[in-house]
């Protein structure tokens, strides 16, 4: 049985619920619960110094980010060609509960949400939450969590996550990386990388789901004023020789640059890029492209967004 790719509009509906953290194509599962970040390449600084990335939140605080994903998707079949656009903008919060010295508590959700998208040769979609008018079918998931945590979750300091509670949607990521930035559990030199592995399911063309491994590379490029600079890299671990497998596969793989506030222990900034094709994802004449960018700022700790009310058909 082939593989059938979601039509590109529920695609690309899906894509924007996971750039919100509520839903997801493809599923993430972590290699055991609070695995150790290690470090796998020693850096040539003639300095030595080392620097230790840990987050530190404190119990009331609120942390704010402006999250922004536009991606592009051209699909082609047998000469039948598909270009569909997506465009969020989002709010998204995390409210502390708890924090001791091992361990932090906090609630994660979406404030507020912009939503654009067009396939083919459809009318434009879009919603914005703030104005208060009723979404489109196709963003009511969305609507319906707004405001609202999404999830609480306990990490250490290295970002693991130790205990989680669901409240909407999933823990998906879609090439996002986890909620927490994964920090390594020793200090670490410019130049030096950790690892984090991670595995996500796929379907193969007969119809059975296969677990393919993948890591998340992280590297410390730069500490300038506080502040750390990482890059970090996806890499497919599991060989992938079925190209209907590699299609379901890039949307988790991303190349990008991190800012973390090493005095405060949070995340300042995230910049995710995807650049992908495959050929033969549904026989010789098919071929997708997905092209895609994600940043992710942190707000003014003054900021606040208003949240639409619900809607009639949501009361």
């Amino acid at each position: 049985m082939l593989l059938r790719i979601p039509p590109t509009s529920r695609r690309l509906a899906l894509i924007g619920l996971a750039c919100l953290g509520t839903q997801s194509v493809l599923v993430p599962q972590s290699i055991g619960n609070a695995k150790e970040q290690s470090v796998l390449e020693q850096a040539d600084d003639a300095s030595g110094e080392t620097y230790s990335l840990k987050h530190s939140l404190q119990p009331g605080q609120t942390l704010r980010y402006k999250v922004t994903h536009v991606a592009k998707t051209k699909t082609r079949i047998n000469g039948s060609e598909e270009i569909a656009n997506v465009h969020t903008k989002s709010n998204r919060a995390w409210t502390v509960a708890e924090a001791d010295d091992s361990e932090m508590t906090f609630d994660h959700s979406i404030e507020s949400v912009a939503m654009t998208q067009q396939s083919g040769d459809a009318d434009e979609v879009q919603w914005d939450s703030t104005t208060g008018e009723e979404p489109p079918k196709i963003f009511s998931v969305v609507a319906s969590q707004i405001g609202t945590p999404l999830a609480t979750v306990t990490i250490n300091k290295q970002g693991q996550e130790v205990r989680r509670e669901d409240h909407a949607g999933s823990k998906s990521s879609l090439g996002m990386g986890t909620l927490a930035l994964a920090l390594p559990d020793k200090p670490v030199k410019i130049g030096e990388s950790w690892a984090v592995p991670t595995e996500i399911k796929a379907r193969t063309e007969d119809g059975f789901v296969k677990q393919i491994k993948i890591r998340q590379l992280y590297t410390l490029k730069k500490v300038k004023a506080g502040v750390a600079t990482l890059s970090v890299k996806s890499e497919t671990l599991t060989p992938i020789e079925e190209e209907s497998l590699r299609a379901q596969v890039i949307q988790q793989l991303s190349n990008g640059t991190l800012r973390f506030d090493v005095d405060n222990g949070y995340l300042l900034s995230k910049e995710l890029i995807w650049d992908e094709s495959v050929v033969g994802f549904q026989g010789p004449g098919s071929m997708m492209e997905y092209r895609a960018k994600m940043t992710e700022e942190l707000l003014p700790a003054d900021s606040s967004t208003t949240v639409a009310s619900k809607k009639k058909s949501q009361r």
